[in-house]
């Protein structure tokens, strides 16, 4: 990021303040979040749920008022894609009022807002990748839920930035590496989707972008950016190099893997089948640069192989 006296303004408030409020810290995003800031030395609070349910915008606005961040990320949501589809009412109380709690929150503090959105906005039609100005298209309640708290933000606080990202995964939480490495345990052939396609994104490399894009934020930046690791696979390739990379670390062989087709795979929700977001409205606004995902897939696996 380049620097220059409406930066440097914004780092010395940021030093000033608390810094960073996460909601979600103990999310794969927040955790990272948490774990990058920490190693900064900016200062950073971390919210899991069980210390401040978004829901509840009481604790929201306390939590908020309290901690007097200069920017607050919200990583919080209801990202159980499937069982969404039988808990529209939870999907929505988390994703739409929960976002808005957080926004309007920071409307009263005085402080900017990072909101973590989804690759799930769009309906996967278009041949090409995303950007910004696309027209949204949520196919399924875990998408329409992220879409209405992108406008719930929107609404409630002009500060703020919508951060799409895609395929995100880490060393904490649930997601299609750990998925993966536990039904290679089971011995049976794998039938992995092979028809859609996006860019897989290490938690880690989205922590990072938040922190380089913070002080930003905090001088006034605003908009709705992607940001995800860079290189476009299939769900059946990103399954093909954990296994290959697997076998590098442990020696393990690999199992047998069988590319399908999403029909083949029937489940509750729809999924796009391309998910590839264009990040360079972000590069050009904020500096941040992508980096390939295989990178950051060799250190999760080293991280949860080598535990």
């Amino acid at each position: 990021m380049r620097g220059g006296g409406a930066q440097d303004e914004a780092l010395a408030q940021m030093s000033a303040k608390t810094g960073l409020l996460v909601f979600g810290g103990g999310g794969q995003i927040g955790h990272e979040l948490c774990r990058a800031t920490h190693r900064s030395g900016l200062g950073v609070t971390g919210l899991g749920h069980a210390e401040v349910d978004i829901t509840r915008i009481d604790d929201v606005l306390k939590a908020v008022g309290e901690s007097r961040p200069a920017v607050v990320v919200n990583a919080a949501a209801y990202t159980r894609v499937d069982q969404a589809e039988s808990e529209p009412d939870a999907a929505f109380t988390v994703n739409r009022d929960g976002a808005r709690h957080v926004a309007e929150a920071c409307r009263e503090a005085g402080a900017a807002l990072i909101h973590l959105s989804t690759d799930y906005v769009f309906d996967g039609t278009k041949p090409a990748a995303y950007d910004e100005d696309d027209a949204v298209n949520p196919l399924g309640v875990y998408a329409k839920s992220k879409e209405a708290g992108e406008r719930a933000v929107r609404e409630a606080l002009d500060r703020h930035v919508i951060l799409r990202t895609s395929w995100v995964f880490g060393a904490k939480g649930g997601n299609f590496v750990k998925a993966m490495l536990r039904a290679a345990g089971e011995g049976d052939e794998l039938r992995v989707v092979d028809d859609q396609f996006g860019c897989p994104t290490p938690a880690k490399q989205v922590a990072e972008a938040i922190l380089a894009m913070a002080p930003a934020v905090a001088g006034g930046k605003s908009g709705t950016f992607h940001f995800s690791a860079a290189g476009r696979t299939s769900w059946h390739g990103f399954a093909k190099e954990i296994f290959v990379r697997r076998r590098e670390i442990t020696g393990q062989p690999s199992p047998s893997l069988r590319p399908v087709a999403t029909a083949d795979r029937p489940a509750p929700a729809p999924r796009p089948a391309n998910s590839e977001l264009d990040c360079s409205r972000l590069a050009a606004t904020f500096g941040v640069a992508q980096r390939r995902w295989r990178h950051g897939l060799v250190d999760v696996l080293n991280e949860l192989l080598k535990a």
